[in-house]
């Protein structure tokens, strides 16, 4: 692919996924709900927030999900995500790095994001096609703590440019034996069905990134960008958030993180509720960056660790153990995808 023209779709992406960005959109997580306990028995203070992924502790289950980088607009944004992290103590993930896989001057548009953030968690991001030279060389390149491993067959396929094969699996499982951090293979927002996720436990990996369909629609904007515009029907393709938790509990041994749709601390505690021990925010963030500034931002995120703290003392509940255990009513309609689907619920 032409460099010039790489960089170029990278600055596309981010200027569409804000086109495509709405905020009043309802959420499958609307239809699942706490049971409010009216004698928490503790205060504020007593919640911790702490949750682990793998070797990760970390302060925060809250992640900056991946964005960007690649052009020196968007090695702007990725400064302000990695003072934003620093400022938060949230974990953040980089876009993916491929483009700077193939031009060391596009490097300089993804290390920003450690720069910023010297001491906080920082995930690499890289396509499931590449080899364990590349992977090493990614998170080499952020002195990353873990790499992400993207899958995007619904993306490349809409993508005029992208990719038509995706014989991943093998090469899933030899990065993962390679490298020495951890490795979460990431959906990139259509979900993951049970039977891709033993799949992917059968070849070693232990750490997923569910990226449900809710969130930032990459069918959507890769149509947008076909001269056509001709895939519109498969917009709504994929598992939502919500749907793809379910689908998780059948895979009980993968440690799961959720990204797709969250738009605020509620919506983060019912997916923490639904077994995922970090949850992630890409969309939201990216918005209030674009619409306001890196501060106003950086307040946001702050208010949403106030909040889920909030939450879990209307539950009564001190850590995330706790909320785990926590039982949700659902909707009839995330009853019958449950029964369809033979998951367990509560």
């Amino acid at each position: 692919m032409d460099l010039s023209r790489h960089a170029h779709r990278k600055d596309e992406h981010l200027s569409l996924a804000e086109k495509f960005y709405t905020p009043e959109a309802t959420s499958q997580f609307d239809q699942l709900r706490f049971v409010h306990q009216s004698l928490p028995e503790m205060a504020l203070a007593d919640v911790d927030l702490t949750t682990t992924v793998g070797p990760l502790t970390l302060p925060v289950p809250l992640l900056i999900e991946a964005m960007t980088g690649g052009s020196p607009r968007t090695g702007k944004v990725n400064a302000q995500l990695g003072r934003i992290a620093a400022a938060t103590h949230l974990a953040v993930a980089s876009g993916s790095q491929s483009i700077a896989l193939q031009d060391e001057s596009a490097i300089a548009t993804f290390t920003p994001l450690r720069e910023n953030n010297p001491d906080g968690i920082v995930f690499a991001n890289i396509g499931a096609g590449h080899t364990v030279a590349q992977a090493k060389r990614a998170v080499d390149m952020l002195a990353a703590n873990a790499l992400e491993l993207h899958v995007n067959a619904a993306q490349e396929l809409v993508m005029p440019e992208g990719d038509r094969n995706f014989d991943w699996l093998n090469g899933i499982g030899e990065t993962v034996a390679a490298l020495d951090v951890p490795v979460i293979v990431k959906e990139v927002g259509f979900g993951m069905a049970r039977e891709t996720l033993q799949r992917l436990a059968g070849v070693g990996v232990q750490y997923v990134d569910l990226g449900g369909r809710g969130g930032t629609n990459f069918i959507d904007i890769e149509n947008f960008r076909r001269p056509q515009k001709e895939l519109d029907y498969l917009d709504g393709w994929g598992q939502s958030t919500v749907e793809s938790l379910l689908e998780a509990r059948a895979v009980p041994q993968l440690t799961t993180i959720a990204t797709g749709g969250v738009r605020n601390p509620l919506d983060a505690a019912k997916a923490l509720a639904l077994g995922a021990n970090l949850v992630g925010a890409a969309g939201q963030v990216l918005h209030s960056l674009i619409k306001t500034d890196e501060a106003t931002t950086t307040a946001m995120l702050l208010d949403w660790k106030t909040g889920l703290r909030t939450i879990m003392t209307l539950l009564g509940v001190h850590d995330l153990a706790e909320l785990q255990q926590q039982k949700l009513v659902y909707s009839a309609e995330l009853v019958a995808y449950a029964q369809q689907r033979q998951l367990t619920l509560n």
